[in-house]
C-alpha cells in the first residue's frame, strides 16, 4: 500500500500542500482530482522525490520514502508518468523505453519487460525504431507509460494521462490502465477529466487549495453536481 500521512509541501513561505493524507491500497486504482493550482502536480513531485516535503510521511509498504532521492524512490517501487509525456523526441521508441530501466540490471529481464510493453501497446512494437518525436500524442503517451513500467514499479503515478488526447485514444488509454491494474499494479491517477477518473478508479479524492476537500467512491463523482461545481469548477 502507498500510504501518505499529514504531507506538507511549501515553496519558500508559500504552503502548497497542507496536511494531506490518503492511501492507495494494493491492487487498486485511486483518483486524485482538482482544478488548476490545487496542488496535484506538487503532490506527485513530492511522492517521487522531485520536491522535498516539509513534513509528513510517504510509505510504500514498510519503507519510508519521504526525504529519499528520486532514484532511490524508483528503486523502492514508485514510478511516474509525467504530465505532457516528456519523451525524448530525438531518440527511438525502444531507446526511450530502455531509459526507464536505468536503475535495473539484467538484460534478459529487461528484454522480457520490453516484450510485455509491446504486447500491451502493439502500435509501439510496429514503430520501435522510429523517433519518439515523430509519433502522435497518443503514441507518445504509450511510450511514457511504457518507460515508467520498465522500472518495474509496484505503484504507478499518472499525471493527467488523458490530457490533449482525442476521445478515441482516451478510450484506449482507459483500457490500458485497467489492464495494468488487472496485473496487480496499484495506480494513483491525477486527472481533471472526471469521466476518465470515474471510468478507472474505485475511490477518489478531490484536492482544493492544497487540502483534501472530498473523498468518496469515484463512481459517484459524475452524479453529484455539488462536487463538480464546488471543487472542480464544472
Amino acid at each position: 500500500m502507498l500510504d501518505v500521512q499529514h504531507l506538507k509541501v511549501a515553496y519558500g513561505p508559500t504552503e502548497v500542500l497542507r496536511d494531506v493524507s490518503f492511501s492507495v491500497p494494493e491492487k487498486s486504482i485511486v483518483a486524485l482530482l482538482g482544478g488548476n493550482g490545487s496542488g496535484k502536480t506538487t503532490l506527485l513531485n513530492a511522492l517521487t522525490g522531485l520536491v522535498r516535503p516539509r513534513g509528513g510521511s510517504i510509505r510504500l509498504g514498510q519503507v519510508e520514502c519521504a526525504g529519499m532521492r528520486p532514484d532511490q524512490i524508483v528503486r523502492t517501487g514508485i514510478a511516474q508518468v509525467p504530465q505532457g509525456r516528456d519523451v525524448w523526441g530525438s531518440m527511438s521508441v525502444i531507446e526511450n523505453l530502455e531509459l526507464g530501466a536505468v536503475t535495473r540490471r539484467g538484460g534478459a529481464a529487461i528484454q522480457v519487460d520490453l516484450d510485455e510493453i509491446f504486447t500491451l501497446f502493439p502500435r509501439l512494437a510496429e514503430k520501435r525504431r522510429r523517433r519518439a518525436g515523430a509519433l502522435s500524442g497518443g503514441e507518445q503517451q504509450m511510450v511514457a507509460i511504457g518507460r515508467a513500467l520498465m522500472a518495474r514499479p509496484r505503484c504507478l503515478l499518472m499525471d493527467e494521462p488523458s490530457a490533449g488526447l482525442a476521445p478515441s485514444i482516451v478510450g484506449d488509454m482507459v483500457d490500458a490502465i485497467l489492464e495494468l491494474n488487472r496485473r496487480d499494479l496499484m495506480i494513483l491517477i491525477v486527472e481533471q477529466n472526471v469521466g476518465v477518473a470515474a471510468a478507472v478508479a474505485e475511490f477518489a479524492h478531490v484536492l482544493k487549495n492544497g487540502e483534501i476537500a472530498f473523498s468518496g467512491p469515484a463512481s459517484g463523482l459524475l452524479d453529484d453536481p455539488a462536487i463538480l461545481r464546488s471543487y472542480l469548477g464544472r
